[in-house]
Parts: C-alpha cells; structure tokens; sequence
C-alpha cells in the first residue's frame, strides 16, 4: 500500500510536503507509510483516498500498480524467505536509485534459486502430495491413456510383433525402431533402473545377472517409453513422478497390448470368469504387470469400476489406485502411500494363508461398502507384497472366485477394528512392553538431491564417461563427435 501511495503521489508532481498539507499530517509520517514501517488508520486513509481522488479500495489493491512496484515487492519477499536467509548474504534494499533492469536481474536469480531447490529436494511431504495429484488425474481417465496406447500399439506394429509373449529379440527390434541399442552393463549405478546417452543413441541396463526387481524386458522397454514419449530431464518431483507413470503405463501396453488384452477379458466376461492371472500367463509378465494392466482397460473397455494394491507384509501400503469408491487409508495430506491396510482387507488377509500358492478371493465389508478382492503374493526386494485387485460387490459376478466364502468385515478408518488391540491385552501388558520399529526409510526420508531424484548424477556421469572412452578406443575414426556440446544430448536416468 506504501508504495501505491508513493506512486499515486508522484503522478501528481507532489513531494511529500506537498501530500502532508493535503491530509494535514507530517511529512516524517507519510514517509513511514510509504516505507512500509508503520501501518495508517482509518482516517489517513480516507484522507489519501480524497487527496487522490480515487477509492479506498484503489488503496488496498492486492496487486502493483506497475511492473516496477512488483519487482520491487518480489525481491523483498525473496530476500525474506528462508532459503535466502540459509545463505547468509546482505540484503538489498529496493530503493529509487536501483535500476529496474537490476531488479529484473535479481528477482529472476531468486525465482531461478527456489526452483532449483525445489526440483533437487524433494521432501517426504512433496512426494505424497505429487502422488495424491497423479492418482486423481488417473482417476479422472479412468486410469486409460489412449495417447499412450496409441504409441505402444505403434511400436508394435513397426517392429513387426504379430502376438503372444513379447520376446528380447522383440524389445531389441523395437529399440532399433527408435535408433537405440540395448546394452546390458554389469556396474550400472546400483540406484538407477537404466541410463540412456542420447548423445550415442544407447541404453545401458543391468546385468542379467542382476537382479533388481523388475525383468530385463519391462526395464528396457521402460526406457525406450521416455524415448517415444518425448521425456526431458523432469522439471520437478511431480513431473519426474508423471514421466514414472507413463513409462511405466508404456511398458505395460508393449507387453500386454491393448487389444489382444481387451479380446480376452470381453471373453473372460461373457463367461463370468475374469482373472488377473490370465492376463499373466497368456503374456508371460508378473502378476503385478498384469494387475496394472488389468486397471487401465477395465473401465474402460469393460465398465468395471476397479481398485488396487501393493501391500508389504508389514501391512505398509506402496501402491494404490481406485475409481470404485473404495476408502484408503489417508494422511493429512490425502496421501495413502505408507499408511497401514486394514488386517481385515483381503491385501492382508492373504499373507495368512497356509497356502499362498495361488489367488486368494475374499468379500470385505467396508464403511464405504462390500468389495470383492482377488490377491496373491510375490517376493519382492524387501520382503513379501500382496497385489490385490478388487472391485464393488455388483460387480463380482464377472470374476473366477466370485462365489469364494470368505469374508472380512472393516471398520476402519475406525481405530478400534485393527488399529487398537484388545482392551483386555493392554492391560496385561501396560508398562512392560518397549519395540524398536523398522523404519522404512526408502518412504519417509527425503530422496537425495539431483537432476533425477534418488539417483547420484555424478555416479551415472562417471559411468557414461567410462563406456565414451571405451567407445573411443574401439573406434578412434569417431572420436572427434564425442565433443559436440549440443545440449539436447544429455543422458537420461530412468
């Protein structure tokens, strides 16, 4: 507001004399205002409004009157904010003898710094908040991509796959359509799925002999997703957690295309006899692969409302996704990631079984209503995950397992369905119990700081020089292109 004073004050030719004999106030005074050290009543303001001539509201405006006012209130903010303060560094004042192209230049170096902190840490808090957005907006589609699908029934049809389990030879031809060769490396930095050098057309996957959760054609074609999909280094959290999604949306696709998938279930359907593990066996993927996949044409092409999980026998949640009124459990932020399952859920009821061999199918009554859920269990890097795949009680009848008789009834969110034990335990044991928990840091710290979250850039830039100079001794003739300075020929990490 001090400055819209000053502002509308000097458009009139006035100096601060001048104003103070309009509103009868001292000079001193208005001089506080228009710094921004003290505050004005009521009545100064109805004065200044008059000596204007424009309204009170004009005045309060929320926005500057120019683009120099805004600079002006830009770098003051700035220069308040905590990262600035972290730094140490004197202040400048925004005063009538800094050029205006001074404050460009500043305000543009601290908008410049916030958002390289902001895309190079991202906290516990900004990770969930991400997800929650991402998991919305794949509600919203029904969790189908078509432009997606389009690009992998593309990749298909030109590298010349006519059906059934997609092969390596496959994966490598569909590379080739791209430019790209495969290379599998046995040091690959241990923190990254793959690492693509754009500059000699490249992808480097782990070893066969390396395992590390997800199989040599899904992690290749995975990508060979960022390729199609025209992905640059991410912008931020959200946009390097989108690109994870959509590679992983374009993985799927490849592996379980679209319509051979789609002629199966309709037939599945009419037969009342929908089961992921189809999908999985006449593919040759994972279970979980197939899940997913089962949630991207399901209502679409099927009008079945679905949700799903990925649960740690810990009963820590790492996956979730719904579009059929299912209520998971949330944190204030309306993240589900690492919160606890209710025990009584089928995605945890399965991990008491005797037999985990095959699926397990069972009705749960929920505050929310009855779902019907089918899951299984699958090892993974840090223990134990059930994949379960449910859907609302009308919608039962189209799946193998629908007549099961078991049964679980929730009352969660409510605490005293399985959140707390038994009245008559807790008085046996008050006082003489301590456990130490096994913290699942890979969910609650903040993922280390780089271009690509949770991956060190300077391992992945030592690993690319090394293969380059191995590459130039094998061909000298080419050396000279390894100087090119091109800045659209940075590696990618997926």
């Amino acid at each position: 507001m001090g400055r819209r004073v000053r502002q509308l004050r000097k458009a009139r030719g006035w100096n601060l004399q001048q104003l103070a004999q309009q509103v009868n106030r001292a000079p001193s005074a208005l001089s506080m205002l228009e710094n921004g050290r003290r505050e004005p009543k009521l009545s100064l303001l109805r004065d200044l409004a008059e000596a204007f001539d424009v309204p009170v509201a004009q005045l309060l405006g929320g926005e500057a009157l120019d683009r120099r006012a805004e600079l002006e209130i830009a770098l003051e903010r700035a220069q308040a904010s905590p990262l600035y303060s972290s730094l140490r560094l004197p202040g400048i004042r925004p005063g009538v003898r800094v050029p205006t192209p001074v404050l460009e230049a500043l305000v543009g170096l601290h908008a410049e710094l916030e958002r390289q902190a902001s895309a190079h840490l991202a906290t516990p808090e900004e990770a969930r908040r991400a997800n929650r957005a991402l998991r919305a907006h794949m509600r919203e589609r029904g969790n189908y991509f078509g432009e997606i699908e389009a690009a992998a029934a593309e990749m298909l049809r030109a590298a010349g796959h006519a059906g059934g389990p997609l092969t390596e030879r496959d994966v490598r031809a569909i590379a080739a359509r791209v430019g790209f060769t495969l290379h599998p490396e046995a040091d690959l930095p241990h923190a990254a799925r793959s690492v693509i050098d754009l500059r000699h057309h490249r992808i480097f996957l782990p070893h066969p002999r390396d395992r590390r959760g997800h199989g040599r054609r899904q992690v290749a074609l995975q990508a060979i997703g960022h390729i199609v999909l025209g992905h640059a280094e991410p912008a931020g959290y959200a946009d390097f957690l989108r690109q994870r999604v959509e590679v992983n949306y374009f993985s799927a696709a490849v592996l379980v295309p679209e319509a051979h998938a789609v002629s199966l279930l309709k037939a599945a359907k009419a037969n009342r006899d929908i089961a992921v593990e189809d999908l999985r066996d006449a593919f040759a993927v994972s279970y979980e692969t197939a899940a997913h996949r089962f949630t991207n044409v399901a209502t679409q092409h099927l009008g079945v409302p679905v949700h799903f999980m990925r649960v740690h026998e810990s009963g820590t949640i790492y996956k979730a996704y719904e579009n059929d009124g299912v209520k998971f459990p949330t944190d204030v932020t309306g993240a589900i990631e690492g919160q606890p399952a209710c025990r009584h859920w089928t995605a945890r009821a399965v991990f008491g079984r005797t037999h985990q061999g095959g699926a397990y199918q069972q009705y749960t009554d929920t505050p929310s209503g009855t779902y019907w859920c089918s899951a299984l269990v699958e090892p993974g890097d840090h223990g134990d995950f059930s994949i379960s795949v449910g859907v609302p009680y009308a919608h039962a009848r189209w799946f193998r397992g629908h007549d099961t008789t078991e049964r679980g009834r929730s009352l969660c969110p409510d605490t005293t369905c399985c959140r707390k034990p038994p009245a008559s335990l807790s008085e046996r044991w008050a006082g003489a119990v301590l456990a130490s928990a096994r913290a699942h840091t890979h969910l609650l710290a903040a993922l280390p700081p780089g271009t690509f979250p949770g991956v060190d850039d300077t391992e992945v830039l030592r690993f690319l020089e090394a293969r380059a100079a191995e590459w130039r001794r094998q061909t000298p003739e080419n050396a000279t292109s390894e100087t090119t300075t091109d800045p659209s020929h940075q590696p990618v990490t997926a």
